[in-house]
């Protein structure tokens, strides 16, 4: 896998659904990739991993909902609980955290810029999410 010709992927992890973004293999431009519905823990993570040889990913990020005062709460720690797992089950696989503070609402500006109607904004809100928190990983580590 030295390659280096392995991509990113992002997870905006939520209790109903996982927003999934992937870079490009020169982990330059983050691509939405889908919104997952979940199911059952152990589902979402076999789920998660299964995406992670055909897509060779040899890190995932997950945006971490920290508050605006800087604590982690719920959230944050179901995160990271959930995160833990998925890094146990995918040996060797890198876990990354990227504050995600703003993402959502970055993301629900730019649709609603973009005239994307309420409904239609519920199925991607998840995917763009985890889009910008992979693009502002990507960003800070160049």
């Amino acid at each position: 896998m030295g390659n280096n010709m392995n991509r990113i992927m992002a997870l905006d992890f939520g209790d109903a659904r996982i927003g999934i973004a992937m870079s490009d293999i020169m982990k330059i431009i983050a691509n939405g990739y889908e919104t997952y519905k979940r199911t059952s823990e152990d589902k979402d993570l076999a789920y998660i991993a299964s995406l992670v040889k055909p897509n060779l990913v040899d890190e995932i990020v997950f945006g971490l909902p920290v508050n605006m005062d800087g604590t982690e709460g719920d959230r944050a720690i179901k995160t990271r609980e959930f995160a833990i797992k998925l890094g146990e089950l995918l040996q060797g696989i890198k876990i990354s955290f990227q504050d995600e503070r703003l993402t959502t609402v970055t993301g629900e500006r730019m649709l609603i810029e973009a005239g994307v109607r309420r409904e239609k904004r519920k199925g991607v809100i998840d995917k763009i999410a985890a889009t910008i928190i992979l693009q502002q990983y990507l960003d800070c580590k160049r």
